[in-house]
């Protein structure tokens, strides 16, 4: 023991002057195969054969170069057993050894440290099995090698590795040997690099002979071929390029081809992404078809945390049919402009600018041959906001705003534009209330406000759309409303609100209109200029509430039923403005009568004509609302549960008509047949009057002319429900509307449209992050305990008797459903049918398979106008996202 003590103490205190060569660029390392006086290191997985010996076994001269010194201190450790060899000048470590030298980690079953020759072998040692374990990893910062044996200089840092396996980014790279040039290069021999996350047994992967190793940088090799399940394929490169970096960079998109039955074949989604900064980017995509139809399109998206983010998108697209020469050919120009932008609300407080535009041709998403999303294609409005709000903390509060709107329907092609809306309001003023203390009766609770709005509004066509047409027919104007209200209690239990408004309008157009004798036609006169009206009105209400309990006794299930009713009565009175209204006679002809017409110049303003007649009404409301408290179990605490949500039954009393003083009652309401989950809505219309032989409405009561009390002018019922697996396991559903496009475009927010993919192959609305985790145990489980599914409904019905036609006139159910039948295997549909014209709306079908490192789907609807199947395999990774295959087929529109 003596003796081994002061060998250790030797070795230990003699090791702070082993010296080492210094990093010399034109040194290699000095381990010729064809010089070695052992039999080459071993990398082998068979662990029977003896350890190999070390080059240089021999005792070596003791002296040491003084200009040899190593940079750093070595640290080692090893749980077995740390045996020194005096004669060999070498420590050997076992089990769990560990060598640290600065950022240098090298662990291992197995290794030799040979002071000598400054160098390191490292090797894994056999399990009571016999299996070849304790691999060695090597570490240097971030970069891990883990090989079957490694061999390592302190003088120049370099190795040699055999057998390694390292990991970048998304790539996996093995290597049969590889030379460590620094700390930034190696050199790799006979190499394997996929993006599978099965490194033993890739579905594919790239192989090379010799390769150019940047970690965190990039791979360059020389002759390359792709091998899928160990196949070679004919998918070859004389040299390759694979960047690695995980930070955004700048390069070539790889487009994909295919045919079109109409315009030939084409090469699609082409183009290069620029990574501008940290905070913009900008992709450049085009498309060209043999017929000569091309379409190109630009995205952008940008962030800048704790300010803003958005994305912006424009896309254009020259259509040509048939051939030129033949009476089927057209030619057409489509374009889209979108642009998403929000405000973090740490940003600024005070102000708050957003943006949400979606305009364009009205007919760009139905004919659009790069629009894969059905679910736009079947919406028949676009529209768009872009605002700006600014908050004054003064005293009175001021709000302002200055908005762009614009609304779009593509069916009609008509457009309704404002630039700009501007709007201001001032925060309610209480000039009576007390400086101490809460406000009490009907002075101190008086209050006014001021609002004013002002809009510049375009009326025009998608032909005519921002052409010196649509600035002529501008209508311009403004409002001003000062609103005067209070409120306070009666008896108590009655609460009382009365009010007056005033209204300013001003406009800066009006029309005059007059009977020509010569033309014999009506003309109207514009006349340019200021010109204003104004108006006032007062109303009042009064309300209450009513609670009616009704408790039960013993420990049964329900426990009380609660009945709230709100029954309000108002009334509102409108005086009539004659003096804003003139008059024209047209003069009497061979086919009728002289009349007289009465008009306002202010027809067809921004805000259109005062009215003219006196109007008085009573309006008459009752809301109902029926709760129950229930109980599990004996011991389960008490919950509450609606029965009854929001029964409203509403009319009103004309007092200043002359006949039909009702108005027809209206019942709303909802009713929940699911807590939290499915709520079914119904509405109806009753009238008292009856029905003339013309099918319009009499002042004679309905009973009085043969019928029933009410008559049943039209009804509807809806609902919406969404549930699955996760409602039975207690999971939670994760739905972002925001990051939805058909939603953010105007259409529904979920998916009964159907599924449309994306340029990557995914479908849209696909978010990973909204299934559920589940664990290692569950995954490696068998898998059909438990299928993740979700369906979802929506159901609606219309009836229509207004004038005795008794139909319905919409009466649809629609759906859409997901179940994924194994971890790797996904299918959905949907469709709906229609019970009035007995057919099936939009229906698609799909499926998505993960192979591993693949993603492949496909969809298809096999009838209806958007007729069209989708194919998509591809890689997963980003970084190798061009190497794809699809294919799409669409219907002959032309047919």
């Amino acid at each position: 023991m003596l003796y081994i003590l002061s060998c250790s103490i030797f070795l230990l205190l003699s090791a702070s002057k082993i010296s080492a060569q210094e990093i010399k660029t034109n040194e290699g390392i000095r381990i010729p195969a064809e010089r070695r006086a052992a039999p080459a290191i071993q990398d082998s997985l068979v662990i029977t054969a003896p350890t190999p010996a070390i080059p240089g076994a021999a005792p070596q001269d003791t002296v040491r170069r003084s200009n040899e010194v190593l940079t750093d201190q070595v640290v080692y450790s090893a749980e077995d057993y740390m045996r020194l060899s005096p004669r060999e000048n070498r420590l050997y470590l076992y089990d769990n050894a560990v060598i640290t030298y600065g950022d240098i980690n090298i662990t291992a079953g197995k290794i030799i440290l040979d002071n000598e020759r400054n160098e390191i072998y490292a090797y894994g040692i056999p399990d009571s099995t016999g299996t070849y374990s304790q691999k060695p990893v090597f570490t240097q910062g971030q970069n891990v090698v883990r090989p079957d044996s490694i061999r390592f200089n302190f003088d120049t840092e370099r190795a040699l590795v055999f057998n390694s396996r390292t990991e970048q980014g998304e790539f996996k790279v093995l290597g049969e040997i590889t030379k460590r040039e620094n700390d930034s290069v190696y050199y790799m021999k006979n190499v394997k690099f996929t993006t599978s996350p099965n490194e033993e047994n890739p579905d594919y992967y790239f192989y090379a002979r010799r390769i150019k190793f940047v970690p965190d940088k990039k791979i360059v090799s020389g002759l390359v071929n792709m091998y899928i399940a160990d196949v070679p394929t004919p998918l070859g490169l004389p040299f390759g390029y694979f960047p690695m970096t995980e930070e955004e960079t700048s390069g070539f998109i790889i487009p994909s081809f295919g045919d079109d039955n109409n315009r030939g074949y084409y090469l699609q989604n082409g183009g290069y992404y620029f990574a501008i900064s940290d905070y913009v980017d900008l992709t450049v995509l085009g498309d060209y078809y043999t017929n000569g139809s091309y379409g190109f399109r630009t995205e952008s998206s940008y962030a800048l945390r704790y300010r803003f983010r958005g994305n912006l998108s424009f896309r254009y697209e020259k259509l040509i049919n048939s051939e030129r020469g033949f009476p089927d050919f057209s030619e057409s120009s489509v374009y889209n402009l979108r642009w998403h932008h929000t405000q973090d609300s740490k940003a600024s407080p005070s102000s708050r600018f957003s943006a949400s535009v979606n305009l364009g041709s009205s007919d760009y998403y139905q004919a659009s041959t790069n629009q894969m999303n059905t679910g736009n294609r079947l919406t028949n409005t676009l529209s768009s906001s872009v605002s700006y709000s600014k908050t004054f903390n003064i005293q009175p509060q001021v709000n302002l705003s200055v908005a762009a709107t614009h609304s779009q329907n593509t069916n009609t092609q008509q457009i309704n534009m404002t630039l700009p809306t501007v709007q201001a309001s001032m925060a309610r003023v209480y000039p009576f209330e007390p400086k101490i203390g809460a406000k009490k009766g009907i002075i101190e609770n008086i209050n006014f406000q001021y609002n004013f709005r002002g809009e510049n509004r375009f009326q025009t066509t998608d032909s005519l759309f921002f052409k010196p047409e649509m600035f002529k027919n501008a209508i311009l104007g403004a409002q001003h409303q000062i609103p005067l209200t209070t409120n306070f209690k009666l008896f108590n239990y009655l609460s009382v609100n009365a009010g007056t408004n005033y209204t300013e309008a001003w406009v800066f157009k009006t029309f005059e209109r007059r009977y020509d004798e010569d033309a014999r036609l009506e003309v109207i006169d514009t006349v340019s200029g200021f010109d204003s009206y104004r108006t006032y009105n007062f109303n009042t209400s009064i309300g209450t509430t009513i609670y009616g309990t009704k408790n039960f006794s013993g420990n049964g299930k329900w426990q009380a039923i609660r009945h709230v009713l709100r029954p309000s009565i108002s009334y509102n009175i409108n005086p009539g403005f004659e003096h804003y209204y003139d008059e024209y006679m047209i003069p009497e002809t061979d086919d009728r009568e002289a009349r007289i017409v009465e008009y306002s110049r202010f027809q067809g303003t921004l805000y259109g004509p005062p009215g003219k007649l006196f109007s008085s009404s009573i309006g008459l409301s009752l809301s109902n609302t029926f709760e129950a408290k229930v109980k599990d179990s004996a011991d389960a605490a008490p919950r509450k549960v609606k029965l009854l949500n929001n029964l409203n039954i509403s009319t009103s009393y004309n007092l200043a008509g002359d006949s039909l003083r009702l108005s027809p009652i209206s019942v709303r309401g909802s009713i929940p047949i699911v807590q939290n989950k499915l709520d079914v809505n119904f509405g109806t219309n009753l009238d008292i009057y009856a029905l003339n032989n013309n099918n319009r409405r009499i002042d004679r009561l309905n009973i009085q002319n043969g019928g029933s009390l009410f008559r049943l002018t039209n009804a509807n019922v809806s609902f919406g429900y969404s549930f699955s697996s996760r409602d039975f396991s207690g999971g939670k559903e994760n739905v972002n509307r925001l990051e939805n496009q058909t939603f953010r475009n105007g259409g529904r927010p979920d998916d009964l449209f159907g599924k449309d993919m994306d340029i990557d192959g995914t479908f849209y609305d696909e978010q990973e992050e909204d299934m559920p985790e589940e664990d290692e145990e569950s995954q490696n489980s068998w898998y059909n305990f438990n299928i993740p599914w979700d369906l979802r409904l929506a159901y609606t019905m219309n009836y229509s008797n207004s004038a005795r036609q008794n139909e319905l006139s919409s009466h649809s159910l629609m759906f859409s459903g997901d179940i994924e039948l194994s971890p790797n295997w996904n299918i959905g549909a949907s469709s709906g049918y229609d019970f009035v014209n007995h057919g099936f709306t939009h229906t698609q079908l799909r499926f998505a398979r993960d192979l591993e490192s693949w993603r492949m789907t496909f969809s298809w609807t096999p009838f209806g106008l958007y007729k069209q199947w989708n194919f998509f395999i591809g890689i997963k990774s980003s970084l190798l996202s061009d190497i794809k295959y699809e294919k799409r087929r669409e219907r002959d529109r032309s047919l």
